[in-house]
């Protein structure tokens, strides 16, 4: 995953970076669009961010009981551990926005099946010069209405600073 940086008239029209990151998923990341991807909250060195359940995400199994809901597709977690990792890492940086970011290693541990929402916490465990890393824990409601860990995950991200 490789982030872009907004055009600068962008940062006028809002009035925090979780505006600004919601926006730019919306308009410029079709995919993350395509999947309902939300920023949730964003700090100093951490961000959560979630995409909502939705049958098309899942895995095409055949099911003993017809009113559970199916698995999300691990891809879709996967997805969403990248993104919010990557990001995550402008909330410690200096120049936030005239920086691109790249991803350079993924690992995602998956623990059980999701079956509901996917919420996404990164925090940020080093942002050096020009190599940033964070830890992604992710959440998902189980039918019985019980919120779990389904996914944990760590990536290593390029950080290319301005001159």
């Amino acid at each position: 995953m490789t982030e872009e940086t907004p055009p600068a008239d962008v940062f006028d029209e809002f009035d925090d970076l979780e505006s600004l990151l919601q926006y730019s998923l919306e308009e410029d990341h079709e995919f993350l669009a395509w999947l309902n991807t939300s920023v949730d909250n964003v700090g100093d060195g951490t961000m959560t961010m979630s995409i909502p359940y939705d049958e098309k995400l899942t895995n095409t199994r055949p099911t003993a009981d017809p009113d559970e809901p199916a698995d999300l597709h691990g891809g879709v977690a996967a997805t969403l551990i990248d993104t919010v990792g990557g990001l995550s890492l402008r909330t410690a940086i200096d120049d936030p926005f005239e920086t691109k970011i790249s991803t350079i290693n993924l690992n995602v541990n998956y623990l059980r099946p999701a079956t509901g929402d996917l919420v996404a916490t990164a925090d940020v465990i080093r942002a050096g010069s020009s190599v940033g890393v964070s830890e992604i824990t992710v959440e998902s409601t189980t039918p019985d209405g019980e919120t779990k860990i389904v996914a944990i995950g760590q990536g290593a991200y390029r950080i290319f600073r301005s001159q």
